[in-house]
């Protein structure tokens, strides 16, 4: 269903964040983020005039995961930036995201690591999507969304290497938004041995991807 009609109104300002995923020949994924910022007008910044049609901002994220959601690779780019070379001066810093896994508390360690003036406010921004981006590239690819298991548990479609365990479990995408809730009539349509399913340990709020530390997470504080 789409919005309301708005009101009569100017555009003053559009931001876009793009992500793409890649499988790669060596069986790696990259996941490829872009934000840009643009005004349809000049725009006087204090490093001066930014042209219409020249972007504020144009960065890059990649991340390069293996199919349990490891990060093995991280680089930055700052195509466009408000005070140019000083602004990309932090990309550096987004190698630290290598070491980390998307589905095991990835966005307070990397917003812990990239903390105020360690980073560029907007790139870390484009963190906070990277594991949905990543979960949505790898269903039905890297995981079988309709059995039982959580991502980060690599196995292919045919769902040949999953353990009897796993398919106790429900989906990991049921109980995670209003639709997907285990009451509703989408669950009770189309995953149906999951109707009425009440998980041990339900959390009170919005289901996290990761509900506990990894021993990797617990060895870092």
């Amino acid at each position: 269903m789409p919005l309301s009609p708005p009101v009569s109104r100017q555009l003053r300002h559009r931001r876009a964040i793009r992500m793409e995923a890649f499988v790669r020949d060596d069986g790696l994924w990259d996941i490829e983020a872009c934000l840009t910022d643009e005004k349809p007008r000049d725009v006087k910044l204090a490093s001066g005039v930014r042209p219409q049609g020249l972007p504020i901002h144009e960065l890059w994220l990649r991340i390069t995961i293996d199919r349990t959601f490891a990060i093995v690779e991280a680089e930055a780019a700052s195509d466009w930036a408000p005070y140019g070379q000083l602004c990309s001066a932090s990309n550096p810093a987004y190698r630290a995201l290598i070491g980390l896994n998307l589905v095991q508390n990835f966005r307070r360690e990397s917003s812990r690591l990239l903390a105020g003036t360690t980073g560029c406010t907007h790139l870390t921004e484009l963190c906070a999507v990277l594991p949905t981006a990543a979960i949505q590239a790898f269903a039905g690819e890297v995981w079988n969304t309709e059995k039982g298991g959580s991502p980060g548990q690599s196995s292919d479609n045919s769902g040949a290497n999953s353990t009897a365990a796993d398919t106790d479990k429900p989906p990991f995408q049921l109980g995670r938004c209003n639709a997907l809730r285990f009451d509703g009539d989408a669950v009770r349509q189309h995953y149906p041995r999951w109707f009425g399913h009440a998980p041990r340990n339900a959390p009170d709020g919005p289901a996290r991807i990761v509900e506990k530390d990894s021993p990797k997470d617990r060895e870092r504080t």
